[in-house]
């Protein structure tokens, strides 16, 4: 499964490393490619072990807001 997530206050090189180790930390995560200039995620993920609701999760609780 892929899925395109916007985020709304991603700003730095450290956000993007702490939105990628939010996502990359589940199960089932296969890739995932962060676009700093769109405010964009790519995730793979395997929807056998997570759902998308899971890595949105994931990512506010991190901190960040999800457009």
């Amino acid at each position: 499964m892929k899925s395109i997530i916007k985020i709304y206050n991603m700003n730095t090189s450290e956000d993007i490393s702490n939105i990628n180790l939010a996502i990359s930390n589940n199960q089932g995560v296969i890739a995932c490619q962060i676009n700093s200039e769109s405010k964009q995620v790519e995730i793979i993920y395997d929807d056998y072990f997570i759902t998308v609701d899971n890595l949105i999760e994931s990512i506010e609780e991190a901190g960040y807001a999800v457009v």
